[in-house]
């Protein structure tokens, strides 16, 4: 069953994204907004509460597989983590290993963790990663898909990289530390939140494609997402130890490429010594273009 709609996925919220995303009519939420299950710090401290804490879960049919769902909001907080969101996303995920979908799809946006609940986020944050864990080594794939304005930043950058697979669109973004939490840390020498292209040439969709931090780029549409997921409701990837040294020895051999300093602009330099052909044109090209440059596993 298809939903062959051309919707611009990072301008969707949530919920559009979902109702896009899946078989139409099949998401079935859990806590929803009428439970009004909300953060308890975030009233105590002032703060405007949303009634779903900022984030959807819940069961749903994908090509008529069925599948457990979670969708950041990004205009709620960033997308932050905080107790209440997080404790959803458990949730959802220790479920799975009860109900067994085909798969669980994170519909990741977030800075990270709330500021306002920085050591409830910070615990929420490490039991989604042991929960996402837990379920790819029951067998069932967990798949991230990162294409909102606000990118993957912070814990859940941290926890993207815990799933099976990865889906960006070019616009999408992914990291640890955010451009401004860079900058305010090291100073606008270091990073320069401001620069968009600096920001998206280090951290965005292209980028992370072409060094094998994702799996799938697609472009930014509602439709090449749910095409995307579809094509990664495979069997989970084991997480065992061949595995995580061939992934080791991935990251050692990119770590080689830096040992001489990098000239001009330091991402095109990079791509280049990946072996990316045609590297300085990376910015200017489309997706399809993009997809056909990678070098194998981001390995010189």
């Amino acid at each position: 069953m298809s939903t062959a709609v051309s919707l611009s996925y990072s301008e969707c919220s949530a919920r559009e994204r979902l109702a896009g995303l899946l078989d139409p009519g099949s998401f079935h939420e859990w806590l929803p907004p009428a439970e009004r299950v909300m953060s308890p710090h975030l009233a105590q401290l002032g703060v405007p509460c949303a009634f779903d804490d900022g984030v959807a879960i819940g069961r749903a049919m994908l090509d008529g597989h069925a599948v457990f769902v979670a969708a950041q909001e990004g205009a709620f907080m960033g997308g932050g983590v905080g107790e209440v969101h997080g404790a959803k996303l458990v949730g959802l995920l220790q479920r799975a290993l009860r109900e067994r979908p085909q798969a669980v799809l994170l519909l990741a946006e977030s800075g990270g963790v709330r500021l306002h609940e920085a050591n409830a986020g910070l615990i929420a944050v490490s039991e989604v990663m042991r929960a996402v864990l837990d379920v790819r080594a029951a067998g069932i794939p967990v798949v991230v898909l990162i294409g909102g304005a606000n990118g993957c930043f912070g814990g859940m950058g941290i926890v993207a990289r815990c799933a099976d697979r990865i889906v960006m669109s070019d616009v999408g973004r992914l990291a640890m530390s955010g451009p401004e939490v860079i900058e305010a840390s090291h100073g606008v020498d270091e990073f320069d939140s401001r620069d968009r292209a600096l920001v998206w040439r280090t951290t965005g969709g292209k980028h992370r494609w072409l060094t094998g931090d994702c799996d799938a780029l697609v472009e930014d549409d509602v439709a090449a997402f749910r095409a995307a997921a579809i094509a990664a409701l495979g069997p989970s990837r084991p997480v065992t130890l061949s595995q995580l040294e061939a992934e080791h020895a991935m990251l050692a051999a990119r770590l080689q490429l830096l040992d001489a300093p990098l000239d001009g602009d330091e991402a095109v330099a990079l791509w280049s010594r990946l072996g990316v052909p045609d590297a300085a044109r990376i910015v200017d090209l489309d997706v399809g273009e993009v997809r056909v440059r990678r070098p194998l596993r981001g390995a010189p």
